[in-house]
């Protein structure tokens, strides 16, 4: 049957082709998923100002399975237990913070880093000229002394930790290893440490082993020395050292690429079993011949399933490049919008192709067993009547399946409107509901379409005449063959259309909030490190501003049963009732000094907490309080975020300074002399500038942009995917029916009536698959509305809705349309035989 198999392929290459598309497409997909999904778990930085040393030593970066989102250094005992463990031929501690030369009152290369001379060895740096600094003292890399306009022994201007000194340059520095770095410039050790408040402690050290030492069993020495207290980073790790922000991305990537990579079989199975289905019923008189002749059910549902493996097979093979290229791009995409940082490397390697690969031939088989089943069990005398006369019957089997789908494709909707809370897992839930609920769906079409032809025959004849009778007797007689073009759409309409309510509902509560949350009309911002402490009192002081406060932004950690990752923001109690303006329900947003903490009633009942208790918190460094609950606050746009003190906060952020200063004018004061005070302020802050609301707005709506973008970057290609199945499926049938439509014309009809009622069947199809995918997308749409807003209609225009089922219609007559024009091009005699 093998051998019958392969030499099939060569007589049916235009459904064989269908079916190739897909599982091609499909393999990629899966494979890029995989990349993807191995890109995250490795979660590997290329080593750049690290490059020098084959391994790093650095502060623990994770909390748990959650990644740490600000620096966590090293103290000096892991200094002193590396410095003993036999082998190490050097080490050499190194400390980072940004540091920005100014000339003439203006930045010079914002985003610049300082460090420790000691840690120029890391890269390595090497002097082109002067001497090493001193106390006082500064060294350049000549990149930046070149835009700086400054020489050996010129003076400069520094601003690090928010306060500006002038300094002489000792020298000016070049790696030598060719790499493009950030502007770099590099201080004494002992004033490094004094101007970043380090306290003694460290970003990453370096660690060179000693001559003739092996560096495998030197690193793990190294890691039995430093225990649980740090990290050792080798390899394309190293970068992690300098990047420590980079983990945070990793688990979204993961959960982004296991959740669409299983979305992705899913529907790469259906996707293949309907193409196959509706190529095993154009080979309908050929299976019934075979089982006329003698065989048995066994050797056509090998024959089948040898066919598809060959397919499968040879369409893996090409998928491999295709899905790399693929991975490539999502991850390239991913990175663009925030997700995962840009030096971040893709990995897709042997293992996730392998697994992809298998997975989508495992897939493609699972649907040849399915489409397969009822051709290889029908009895010989049923076969050769059903290959005459086609029985549109909805078996068992399917309907079975039809039922699993929907009953977890519901079951989900239902734990969404339930059972989940507000947050950034909701959609993990909301989201498969309407893949499910379209695939059972889809399933049950024969059954449907025959009801919807009984539904809309009286209509359809009367308003289409001749066409639209034969549209309905085609539909009717061939429905299991309308239903095989029903099913892809159906899956193409419920996952767009749940999808982007489920965004646009999102956008439009988060907007909801931000409107009203901030009610400070300024917002001053720092790229040079942060503000020193004296400024927020300097611009409370401004005529005609009611109220100004601090702003620090981190994510930091709960310690509870319902706790978890949460969002952090440092304010400053003197000016936060002005600028942050929270509903205070208990206590006071005064008292916020100090180890406290505020919160919205809603987290503090999950919390199980309440004014005068404390609450177990770690910070976004890892660093771990009990800060005692001063107020609690109704809920609305700050309920996502604890209210910590600003000072507090910002000692456990990389930055160690607050980003940004609110500011609140007073009732009736001009807001052009406000405006032109702050532009004051501003002009002798280097690298400060005044914006209004929206900067702030905008920055807190960064993360639903990030996971926006990527949902719709994987949607698109999940979507676009369901897009090409529905072309293949239809040009698939369409050229099937050149017999049928070479026999129409011969008896009297013409080109017009033949696309008139092609024209029709493709508005039933489209029809059917509409309210359908529409049903499935409710599973999806609903549910999250009902959580998010309260209300069962999601938030977006009527647009996009529109404009779904219009690329849909236009999809199903382009692919039927088309293919059937140029068909009768040839001459009827010659397509009837």
């Amino acid at each position: 049957m093998l051998l019958l198999a392969l030499r099939t392929l060569r007589f049916r290459k235009a459904g064989f082709a269908a079916t190739f598309v897909a599982m091609f497409l499909g393999s990629a997909i899966v494979m890029a998923c995989g990349g993807l999904l191995e890109t995250g778990v490795r979660i590997a930085v290329a080593p750049q100002r690290l490059a020098g040393v084959p391994i790093v030593v650095a502060g623990q970066q994770t909390h748990g399975s959650a990644a740490l989102t600000e620096r966590n250094r090293t103290g000096p005992g892991v200094l002193d237990a590396v410095r003993a463990v036999p082998g190490v031929g050097a080490v050499i501690p190194d400390l980072s913070f940004p540091a920005t030369v100014v000339v003439d009152g203006r930045a010079v290369d914002v985003g610049s880093v300082g460090h420790t001379w000691t840690g120029a060895a890391l890269t390595p740096y090497t002097l082109t000229r002067g001497s090493a600094p001193g106390g006082g003292q500064v060294v350049l890399d000549t990149g930046l002394a070149a835009d700086a306009g400054v020489t050996v022994g010129s003076a400069v201007q520094l601003t690090v930790h928010g306060v500006t000194r002038t300094f002489t340059v000792s020298g000016t520095a070049h790696q030598a290893t060719g790499r493009t770095l950030g502007p770099t410039l590099f201080l004494s050790d002992l004033q490094a440490r004094q101007l970043a408040g380090s306290d003694g402690r460290f970003d990453s050290i370096g660690v060179l082993p000693a001559p003739g030492a092996d560096v495998a069993e030197l690193r793990r020495a190294v890691r039995s020395a430093v225990g649980g207290t740090a990290v050792v980073l080798t390899g394309e790790r190293r970068g992690l050292a300098d990047l420590p922000g980079a983990l945070a991305g990793g688990p979204t990537v993961t959960v982004l690429a296991a959740i669409f990579g299983s979305w992705a079989v899913l529907i790469v199975m259906f996707g293949v079993a309907s193409t196959l289905g509706l190529s095993l019923r154009q080979r309908a008189r050929e299976t019934a011949l075979l089982r006329a002749i003698g065989s048995t059910s066994r050797q056509v549902r090998r024959m089948i399933l040898g066919e598809t493996a060959v397919l499968a097979v040879l369409a893996t093979a090409p998928a491999v490049a295709l899905g790399s290229v693929v991975g490539r791009l999502l991850f390239g995409q991913l990175a663009a919008n925030g997700v995962v940082s840009e030096e971040v490397v893709f990995h897709q390697g042997l293992l996730p192709t392998a697994v992809g690969a298998c997975a989508a031939i495992a897939a493609a088989l699972g649907a040849a067993l399915f489409a397969g089943r009822g051709a290889a069990r029908t009895e010989p005398v049923a076969a050769l009547a059903e290959s005459t006369v086609p029985t549109g019957r909805l078996t068992g089997t399917r309907l079975l399946s039809a039922v699993f789908f929907l009953l977890n494709g519901v079951a989900l909707a239902v734990v969404t409107a339930a059972v989940m809370a507000d947050g950034p897992t909701l959609a993990s839930t909301a989201g498969p509901a309407s893949v499910l609920c379209a695939i059972g769906l889809a399933l049950l079409a024969p059954g449907i379409t025959r009801a919807a032809v009984a539904v809309l025959g009286r209509p359809v004849r009367a308003l289409c005449g001749l066409s639209g009778c034969l549209a309905l007797r085609n539909a009717a007689v061939h429905n299991v063959r309308t239903a095989g073009a029903v099913a892809p759409i159906v899956l193409l309409i419920g996952i767009a259309t749940g999808t982007l309510y489920m965004q646009a509902t999102e956008d439009h509560v988060s907007a909801a909030g931000r409107a009203g949350g901030v009610p400070a009309e300024h917002v001053l911002t720092s790229s040079t490190g942060g503000f020193a402490p004296d400024v927020v009192g300097a611009v409370r002081a401004l005529p005609g501003v009611a109220g100004a406060s601090e702003l620090v932004g981190s994510t930091g950690f709960v310690d509870s049963a319902d706790g978890g990752t949460v969002d952090l923001r440092g304010v400053s109690a003197d000016g936060a009732r002005q600028t942050v303006a929270p509903d205070v329900r208990d206590g006071s947003i005064a008292d916020l000094r100090g180890n406290t903490v505020a919160l919205s009633e809603k987290r503090a009942k999950d919390f199980g907490v309440r004014v005068g208790d404390t609450l177990r918190i770690r910070f976004g460094d890892g660093a771990a309080a009990d800060p005692r609950v001063v107020a609690t606050y109704a809920g609305g746009p700050q309920e996502r975020y604890l209210l910590l003190p600003a000072d507090v906060l910002a000692a456990h952020t990389t930055a160690g300074l607050p980003t940004g200063i609110l500011v609140r004018a007073e009732s009736g004061a001009d807001p052009a002399r406000i405006r032109s005070a702050l532009d004051g302020v501003a002009a002798g802050l280097p690298g400060t500038a005044v914006a209004d609301r929206s900067a702030l707005t905008g920055a807190d709506n960064r993360i639903e942009q990030i996971l926006a973008s990527s949902n719709y970057t994987v949607v698109a290609m999940i979507v676009g995917y369901a897009a090409i199945t529905v072309i293949n499926s239809l040009v698939a049938v369409t050229r099937g029916r050149r017999g049928e439509f070479g026999l129409q014309r011969l008896t009297g009809a013409t080109r017009a009536q033949v696309l008139g009622m092609l024209n029709v069947e493709g508005a039933l199809i489209a029809v059917v698959a509409t309210v359908l995918g529409t049903a499935a997308s409710a599973a999806t749409i609903v549910p999250y509305s009902l959580v998010k807003t309260g209300s069962v209609l999601p938030r977006g225009s009527i647009g996009i809705y529109l404009a779904i089922v219009g690329g849909a219609l236009v999809l199903v007559l382009g692919a039927t349309l088309l293919p059937s024009w140029r068909g009768m091009r040839t001459p009827p005699v010659e397509t009837a035989r």
